[in-house]
């Protein structure tokens, strides 16, 4: 537990000094916390960057200029060893909101004058106390909503600002019972199984029984916009699963980079975590042939014996463009010519 915290606290630090950073302070103050080849993923239209002056340059600094008095809103803090590689890493997980005043225009995005909240989760590979690697997943579609220039057809789920975990339990900043976390893990791990079954069975329709065996009745599934939220495994079929089962096929699970519990919390992501073809109809999409890949974070509350709320972030600008579709030059041309 001791390299936990000492993870965690190294997190912590690099926060409070990088969210407190001037501008002209944020490339030093990252390179502080990092290795000079820093790896960083980060979604469309950011991919992959190497070292923290790339990062500043692609990310943080456009977006800390369009979204001022920037504050981290942070509902769940955790680290773990990594299942994916046998507990020879240790990542620090994030959760929230990035709240600030959208004051100029972002990635070709209005701005409003008004608050916005950017969803985020960032998992963190911690070693000899620098972060040696960084995956930020963040939700711009929902920001996009926000905005008032939402561009895909109406969401099957609800979308507002996702609160986090009903608990109020989420910020892990103590030692966590490592049988609780080894419960979690094991838990995750068998949901994950029985949907690869589905995968490879190519049962689309499962009944709720089904997911009962890992999932509370009254299961919160905190989806992207996109997709949207859903409440109790009946409308999380209804709203979320089954759409997604029946026009997407061809399901390639590809498995994590990272997977970390601890307590009662776990998180995952993968690039890509896996791979289907569009049969028509998702996201609006027409019908291809191509298999496109999905790169998707998981974060979940377990409640006992069974998973209770799950907080989804997916790269689904990326999916989009894989299939043909940028939607951030449609917006831009909708928003210069409007």
């Amino acid at each position: 537990m001791a390299n936990f915290q000492s993870a965690k606290q190294l997190v912590r630090r690099y926060y409070q000094d990088f969210d407190g950073a001037a501008t002209d302070q944020l490339t030093p103050t990252l390179k502080k916390y990092t290795t000079d080849k820093y790896p960083w993923r980060g979604m469309h239209p950011f991919y992959e960057q190497t070292g923290a002056q790339s990062v500043i340059d692609t990310f943080w600094r456009p977006f800390q200029t369009a979204f001022t008095h920037l504050q981290r809103r942070e509902d769940i803090f955790f680290a773990g060893k990594n299942d994916c590689d046998n507990g020879q890493s240790i990542w620090v997980v994030s959760a929230g909101n990035l709240m600030g005043l959208f004051d100029q225009n972002w990635l070709g995005i209005p701005s409003t004058g008004k608050m916005a909240f950017l969803r985020y989760a960032e998992f963190h590979r911690v070693e000899d106390d620098k972060i040696v690697e960084t995956a930020l997943f963040c939700d711009i579609l929902s920001v996009m909503h926000q905005a008032g220039h939402y561009p895909l057809p109406p969401m099957t789920g609800a979308h507002f600002i996702y609160p986090g975990p009903r608990t109020h339990d989420g910020l892990l900043f103590n030692d966590s019972d490592p049988l609780g976390t080894a419960k979690t893990m094991a838990l995750v791990n068998q949901m994950a199984a029985d949907l690869n079954a589905l995968n490879i069975s190519g049962e689309d329709l499962c009944p709720p029984e089904y997911l009962a065996r890992t999932w509370h009745e009254d299961m919160i599934w905190y989806g992207p916009a996109g997709i949207g939220a859903s409440y109790t495994i009946e409308r999380y079929q209804q709203q979320h699963q089954y759409p997604f089962r029946e026009n997407l096929a061809d399901k390639v699970y590809n498995g994590h980079v990272a997977r970390v519990a601890e307590g009662n919390y776990c998180g995952f992501f993968g690039w890509p975590n896996l791979n289907n073809r569009n049969k028509g109809g998702f996201l609006g999409l027409p019908s291809s042939d191509k298999q496109a890949p999905m790169r998707v974070v998981d974060i979940y509350r377990r409640d006992g014996d069974k998973l209770a709320e799950n907080w989804i972030y997916i790269d689904l600008l990326h999916y989009l463009y894989e299939q043909g579709l940028d939607v951030l030059e449609r917006s831009r041309k909708v928003n210069r010519t409007s």
